[in-house]
C-alpha cells in the first residue's frame, strides 16, 4: 500500500470509491430508492444523530449485501479478553512487564482476536464509561473472520510485526511506529506475517481526537494532515462454508456466521472511519529554557471526559528530540500522579530507566503510586555537563496515561508469568544527598 492509496486529514468528510465501479456513490443524496450498481446503502453511527455537528460523527456505506444478513450470535470462548476488574486483589506497587512472549506458530496458531489479552482497565461497557488496555501476540492471519468492537474503540500500537488491516473502509498496512484507530463498530480482519505482537488502548464511550493546542497556536503536535484513512476497496465474495463474524460486546465474544465476505463495500462517504498515522511526523514541542516540561506536551491523541481537561485516555509518546535546559535536572521528574500511567516501549531503550524496560514489555504506575528515574539515571544526571544533546536517539515510548484508577487482571500479574517481581530494587540505591551546612 503506498501513500497514494489513503486520503489525508483527521476528521474530514471524505468520499471514496472503489475505481471498479465508477459512479458507485449516489448524487445529492444518502438514500436514494434505487442506489447505483444495485448496491444496499447502510449507515453506520459513530454519534449520536442529535450530537452537535462538531462531534457528530458517520458514514454512509454501499454494499452487495447489507451487515444485516447473518445467522444468530453464539458466544465465542477465545481469547483472554475480560472486563471483571476484581479478578485479584487491588495492586498498588509499581509494576513493569518483561517483554510479552509471542508463542511460535507450530506450538500454538493464534490469530489477532486469539491473541489479545487484557492487562489492565476500569469502568464498564455497559455504562459507555472506561477503558482496558489489551496486550496481542499472534503469529497467523485471521483467515474467514473479522472482529468489531461494539463497545468502544481501538487505538492499535504494532511493536513487533507489520499489521495488514482490511477494513469496510478499505486496507491500511500498519507498522511498527505508526498507529492505527478502529473506531466502534467498524468490522475488520487483520493479517500478519510472522511473529506479531503490540497494545491496545480501548475506550468506551468517547472517541479519540486531536487535543487542544492552547498558547501552543494553530500548529504542533500531531497535525491533522498526516492522518490517513483508507480508500474504498470490496472482494464480492462467496465462502460458502462460512464467514466469522466476531462482535466484541459488553466485554465477551460473539460470533456469527455468514456467507459472504463483509469486505463489500463499493463506494462510502462520511467522517466516521478508521485511521492510521505515522510517529514520526509528531512535531514536537520541548522546553529551551529551563526545567522539564509536563509530558501533556507529547500528547498526539485524547479521549475526553466531561470535566474540561481530564482525559478518560490519553496516549502520549516520547519520540527523539533535542535536550538543551539549563541548570536543569532533564530526565523526567519524580511523580505522584492523580492519573494512572501505563508505559509501553516500541524500539531502543526509555531514558529513565534504560536496562529493565525493554520494547514489548510494559510498566504501570498506578494513581499516587510514586515513580521516576531510577538510581543510576538520577546520579548521571546529576552530574551530567548540559550541553544541547539527542534525546531518545533511535527509540519510541508511549504513555496510555487516564484519570481512571485501572485494576490489573489475573493474566497480567500471574496468567502470563512476566511480572518483573525486582522491579522496586531500581530506586534501592537512591541515597540521600542531604546536608543542613551546604546550601
Amino acid at each position: 500500500l503506498t501513500e497514494e492509496q489513503y486520503m489525508s486529514g483527521f476528521g474530514n468528510e471524505h468520499a471514496s470509491e472503489d475505481p471498479r465501479c465508477p459512479g458507485a456513490l449516489p448524487e445529492g443524496q444518502n438514500n436514494p430508492q434505487v442506489c447505483p450498481y444495485g448496491l444496499y446503502a447502510e449507515q453506520l453511527s459513530g454519534s449520536a444523530f442529535t450530537c452537535p455537528r462538531a462531534t457528530n460523527r458517520r458514514s454512509w456505506l454501499y454494499r452487495i449485501l447489507p451487515s444485516v444478513c447473518h445467522k444468530p450470535f453464539q458466544p465465542l470462548h477465545e481469547g483472554h479478553l475480560t472486563h471483571n476488574w476484581d479478578e485479584v486483589e487491588p495492586d498498588p506497587n509499581q509494576l513493569r512487564w518483561k517483554p510479552f512472549e509471542i508463542p511460535k506458530a507450530s506450538q500454538n496458531k493464534l490469530d489477532f482476536v486469539n491473541g489479545l489479552h487484557t492487562l489492565c482497565g476500569a469502568g464498564e461497557p455497559r455504562g459507555r464509561s472506561g477503558i482496558a488496555i489489551h496486550i496481542f501476540v499472534c503469529n497467523t492471519s485471521m483467515l474467514d473472520r473479522c472482529l468489531y468492537n461494539s463497545d468502544g474503540d481501538f487505538l492499535i500500537v504494532p511493536q513487533q510485526g507489520k499489521l495488514l488491516i482490511t477494513t469496510e473502509f478499505g486496507k491500511m498496512l500498519v507498522e511498527p511506529n505508526e498507529i492505527c484507530v478502529i473506531q466502534q463498530g467498524m468490522r475488520f480482519s487483520v493479517e500478519v506475517f510472522g511473529e506479531t505482537r503490540g497494545y491496545i488502548l480501548e475506550v468506551y464511550g468517547a472517541h479519540f481526537e486531536l487535543p487542544d493546542l492552547g498558547p501552543i497556536g494553530a500548529n504542533g503536535l500531531a497535525n491533522p494532515r498526516d492522518f490517513l484513512v483508507p480508500v474504498a476497496w470490496y472482494e464480492d465474495r462467496k465462502i460458502p462454508g462460512g464467514y466469522t463474524v466476531i462482535s466484541k460486546y459488553q466485554g465477551k465474544l460473539f460470533a456469527a456466521q455468514q456467507d459472504f465476505s463483509p469486505f463489500n463495500v463499493v463506494a462510502w462517504h462520511g467522517n466516521y472511519t478508521p485511521y492510521k498515522y505515522h510517529l514520526e511526523n509528531f512535531m514536537v514541542i520541548n522546553s529551551v529554557a529551563f526545567d522539564h516540561a509536563d509530558p501533556s506536551i507529547f500528547t498526539v491523541l485524547t479521549a475526553k471526559s466531561t470535566r474540561p481537561g481530564v482525559a478518560i485516555a490519553d496516549f502520549v509518546i516520547f519520540p527523539p528530540r533535542w535536550g538543551v535546559a539549563n541548570n536543569t535536572f532533564r530526565p523526567p521528574y519524580y511523580h505522584r500522579n492523580c492519573m494512572s500511567e501505563f508505559m509501553g516501549l516500541i524500539k531502543g531503550h526509555y531514558e529513565a530507566k534504560e536496562e529493565g524496560f525493554q520494547p514489548g514489555g510494559a510498566s504501570l504506575h498506578s494513581m499516587m503510586t510514586p515513580h521516576g528515574p531510577d538510581a543510576d539515571c538520577f546520579e548521571k544526571a546529576s552530574k551530567a555537563k548540559l550541553e544541547p544533546e539527542r534525546v531518545a536517539e533511535g527509540t519510541m515510548a508511549f504513555m496510555f496515561e487516564s484519570s481512571l484508577s485501572m485494576a490489573v487482571t489475573e493474566w497480567g500479574l500471574k496468567t502470563s508469568n512476566r511480572l518483573d517481581k525486582n522491579y522496586y530494587k531500581c530506586w534501592e540505591p537512591l541515597k540521600s544527598h542531604f546536608n543542613p551546612n551546604c546550601k
